[in-house]
């Protein structure tokens, strides 16, 4: 176990887990926007939370659960998916603007919401140092 496990626990893995998944998801997103007009294109998107769940609740139930957890985050994967909705285009692409609009600001909320939450754990571990 590194020292950073042992000062910030699974936290720290389990951030970096998350915002390179995230980063993924938004690029994906980005691509699907790009390949708008690409005849025959069908739109992508990536889940993983499910999987990054379904791991952690796994991994508890051993007897060194601090190690397992942080082993089940880095074990997890993301799963790439492809739309399989019937087009309502001539060319048959089926990217939906919209909802890759909605998708793009929903990753970039999400992705800004766990930069803000590491930066304001890793204040409070410096204020706590400045006070010992």
């Amino acid at each position: 176990m590194s020292d950073t496990t042992n000062l910030f626990g699974n936290d720290v893995g389990l951030t970096e887990k998350t915002l390179d998944l995230l980063w993924q998801r938004q690029k994906i997103t980005q691509n699907n926007i790009a390949n708008v007009d690409t005849p025959n294109y069908k739109s992508q998107y990536l889940t993983f939370e499910d999987e990054l769940r379904r791991q952690i609740k796994t991994s508890t139930r051993t007897r060194n659960a601090r190690q397992s957890i942080g082993d089940a985050i880095d074990q997890t994967t993301a799963t790439l998916h492809t739309t399989t909705n019937e087009s309502t285009r001539m060319d048959d692409n089926s990217v939906d603007m919209d909802q890759e609009q909605v998708d793009l600001a929903e990753t970039t909320y999400e992705y800004q919401m766990m930069v803000q939450a590491t930066s304001n754990q890793l204040k409070r571990l410096d204020s706590a140092a400045k006070i010992s």
